[in-house]
C-alpha cells in the first residue's frame, strides 16, 4: 500500500471539502478534488519579496550579480524591532497557501508574531508566534505533515487552511527578539472568487499559562458572541511535574448558550488528539502528536471531517488534572494555538503574552 499517496490524496479532499464548503469558487466543483476544471472564474496569483504586490508581469525584477531578474531578492533580513508587511491584497480572494522558513531556533520561532487583518477591521482576527502559527509548539521544529500543516527538517513551515476575504487582506511579521533573521515567504493565492459578505475568515490567536492555575481550566477559544467553526488547536505542554501523568484533561465546548456544562465533553488530554493509555509521538492527518519529548509535548486536532460549529456563541476549555494515586489536580505550564472561522466583525482577540513570557522555558537544542 502506497501510504505517502494515500495522506497526499486524503489531504486533497479534506482541503476540497473545506473550501468548498466557504464558498470558495463561483460555480461546482472546486479546485483540489477536480483539479481539471478550467473555468474556474478564479485568477491566480503569488507574493513574495521577488514580487511583493503580486501584480502580473512584475515578479523577479530585482537585480542580483547575475543580472536582472537573476535571483534578485529572495529573501530579507529580519531585523531585531523590524515590522514587515507580507501582503496587502484586494478582494474578493482567498489566501490558500503560506510557505515560510527562517532561522530555526526555538527563541526565534517564538519572537516572529504574524498578525492578519480581514477586510478592513481595525484589530488583527490572526496573533500568533509564526512557529505556534505554523503547527508546532515550543520552537521546537520536528518535521511532520497534518491536514492543516506540513513542516520540514530546516523550519520549511507551511499552512493550508484557506483564508478567504471579501474585501481586502493585510499580514504582518514583527521580529520582537534581539536578533537578525533571514526570512523567505510566498503567499499563494487566488482573486475573483465569490464569496458572502458573512464567510467565515481565519482567526487565530496564541495562549500560554506557564503555570496554569489550580483548578481552573485552560481556555483554548476565549467566549466568540457571534456563529463559527472551531478548526482546531495545537497544544504546547511541558510537564512541570515529571513524576505524574498529566493529562487526564477533558475538554469542554461550551456552545450556544451553554453556562455551567457544556454540550461537547471529552474524556482526556491525549484522547481529545487521538490517542490513548499516555502519549506518544505519532502524527497523524487530523489528530496527533508531533514532540513528545523531555516533559515536551506538541499535540494537534483538527475538526474538519467532524465540524464543531455553532450559531451564537462558544468558548472551549480543557481541565487541569493529572493521575498520581488517583485524580489529582496539577498545574503544568500550557500553550495553544487555536484556530476557527467566524464573519467580520469579529470582537478583538484577548492580549497576547509578551515576548518574554512567550520564549520563558522553551525548548533548547
Amino acid at each position: 500500500m502506497n501510504r505517502p499517496r494515500l495522506a497526499a490524496k486524503s489531504v486533497c479532499v479534506v482541503l476540497a471539502v473545506l473550501i468548498s464548503g466557504c464558498g470558495m469558487l463561483d460555480k461546482p466543483g472546486d479546485i483540489v478534488s477536480e483539479p481539471y476544471l478550467l473555468d474556474t472564474g478564479l485568477t491566480s496569483r503569488s507574493i513574495c519579496f521577488e514580487n511583493p504586490t503580486g501584480a502580473p508581469g512584475r515578479g523577479g525584477m530585482e537585480a542580483s550579480n547575475l543580472g536582472v531578474g537573476r535571483k534578485g531578492k529572495p529573501a530579507i533580513t529580519l531585523k531585531a524591532g523590524q515590522e514587515v508587511q507580507l501582503c496587502d491584497i484586494a478582494g474578493p480572494g482567498t489566501i490558500r497557501h503560506i510557505w515560510m522558513t527562517t532561522s530555526n531556533n526555538p527563541m526565534n520561532l517564538r519572537s516572529l508574531v504574524i498578525r492578519a487583518w480581514w477586510d478592513g477591521q481595525e484589530h488583527p482576527s490572526i496573533e500568533s508566534p509564526i512557529g505556534d502559527f505554523m503547527g508546532f509548539a515550543h520552537g521546537k521544529v520536528m518535521p511532520y505533515f497534518s491536514a492543516a500543516h506540513s513542516l520540514g527538517r530546516n523550519a520549511g513551515m507551511n499552512i493550508w487552511l484557506p483564508m478567504p476575504f471579501v474585501k481586502r487582506a493585510r499580514i504582518t511579521l514583527t521580529n520582537e527578539g534581539r536578533e537578525n533573521v533571514p526570512l523567505f515567504y510566498q503567499i499563494d493565492y487566488t482573486i475573483g472568487d465569490k464569496h458572502p459578505a458573512d464567510v467565515g475568515r481565519l482567526h487565530a490567536l496564541f495562549r500560554r499559562e506557564n503555570p496554569t492555575t489550580l483548578k481552573q481550566d485552560f481556555v483554548l477559544l476565549p467566549q466568540r458572541n457571534n456563529k463559527g467553526r472551531f478548526m482546531g488547536t495545537v497544544i504546547g505542554i511541558r510537564n512541570l511535574s515529571p513524576g505524574q501523568w498529566w493529562g487526564e484533561c477533558e475538554i469542554k465546548v461550551y456552545m450556544d448558550g451553554d453556562t455551567d456544562f457544556p454540550t461537547i465533553c471529552g474524556t482526556g488530554s491525549e484522547d481529545y488528539v487521538g490517542l490513548s493509555y499516555g502519549m506518544q509521538q505519532t502524527p497523524y492527518l487530523y489528530n496527533g502528536c508531533s514532540l513528545n519529548n523531555k516533559s515536551f509535548v506538541s499535540m494537534y486536532r483538527w475538526h474538519l471531517p467532524d465540524p464543531i460549529a455553532w450559531k451564537k456563541d462558544c468558548r472551549i476549555t480543557i481541565q487541569q488534572i493529572a493521575w498520581r494515586n488517583g485524580l489529582a489536580e496539577t498545574q503544568d505550564d500550557w500553550s495553544c494555538a487555536t484556530f476557527w472561522y467566524e464573519p467580520v466583525p469579529s470582537a478583538a482577540l484577548p492580549p497576547m503574552s509578551d515576548v518574554a513570557a512567550r520564549t520563558a522555558n522553551i525548548w533548547k537544542d
